[in-house]
């Protein structure tokens, strides 16, 4: 089972553009990567931050674009996004309670997408509501690996002027949900613009960088009151992440869509190498 998980896109950025918006072009880009390259996945995620301001065409756009994939597509809303707006794109997508949260099942193992997002907040959220929901949700599939895939980290990354505080209250009550739920097995999120890896509550936790200009590497602290001139966002290459699940175990690689080549292929010359390699998988003393 293959998990194509992308994030960050911002449609809408810069509409006016011509002959075509930076964003959607790396939008395209990624598709074709997903959809052109050896790892068909099984189903997509995107998660958040689907358009810039969560306008009606900007998610058209995006949906014209994902009717393309010939696998599920399962959309999250993030901060710049708006639900009214993705409900309309996407009416295969059923909430609750105003929310877009959901669950689906995946050949044994379970993804339940998170609504993080607050109108009119660039940070998270996460109310009694929603953690209901959550816990509720849980309870009833105790014994099923379950990954969680929410736009906000719920943790501090060094990023100063991405991160939230490390009390907040949206925080404590996502926690307060996790702990103990050890059918959890990940969470992956996006919102941050790069790939990191750490943990919440002793469960592994990633997020994946985006398909948006990525968020300058500067993990110096930020004073809001004096610009100091740093680099903000930089050229950096779309990504996208691919999990994979094989029954027990959820790895995930992550790969730049663009900026690279191929120097070595599967050829006779190095059949031998690949072949000592199998090799070395048997039994040894």
């Amino acid at each position: 089972m293959l998990i194509a998980q992308l994030t960050d896109i911002h449609i809408g950025f810069d509409p006016e553009e011509e002959p075509e918006e930076l964003n959607l072009r790396r939008f395209r880009a990624t598709l074709a990567r997903l959809l052109a390259g050896p790892n068909r996945p099984d189903m997509l995620v995107v998660s958040g931050d689907i358009t810039d301001n969560g306008d009606v065409e900007s998610f058209e756009d995006a949906a014209a674009l994902l009717e393309a994939c010939p696998f599920p597509v399962w959309p999250m809303v993030g901060n710049h996004d708006s639900r009214e707006g993705l409900f309309r794109a996407f009416p295969n997508v059923r909430g609750e309670g105003g929310f877009v949260h959901y669950a689906v099942d995946a050949g044994g193992l379970r993804l339940i997408l998170l609504d993080t997002l607050e109108p009119g907040r660039h940070g998270g959220a996460f109310c009694g509501a929603r953690a209901k929901w959550l816990a509720d949700e849980l309870a009833a599939h105790p014994d099923t690996p379950t990954v969680i895939f929410m736009h906000h980290p719920p943790v501090v990354s060094g990023i100063d002027w991405m991160d939230p505080a490390a009390d907040e209250d949206w925080i404590a009550r996502f926690g307060a949900v996790v702990s103990g739920q050890d059918q959890i097995v990940a969470i992956h999120c996006g919102h941050l613009h790069r790939p990191i890896s750490t943990t919440f509550r002793g469960i592994p936790l990633s997020v994946t960088s985006s398909v948006a200009p990525l968020v300058a590497m500067d993990l110096r602290p930020v004073d809001m009151h004096h610009p100091d001139g740093r680099d903000l966002i930089t050229t950096e290459p779309p990504r996208y992440a691919l999990h994979r699940w094989d029954g027990e175990t959820l790895i995930s690689h992550y790969e730049d869509v663009s900026g690279w080549h191929a120097l070595a292929h599967y050829t006779d010359k190095l059949q031998p190498m690949i072949h000592d390699m199998f090799g070395e998988r048997g039994p040894r003393d």
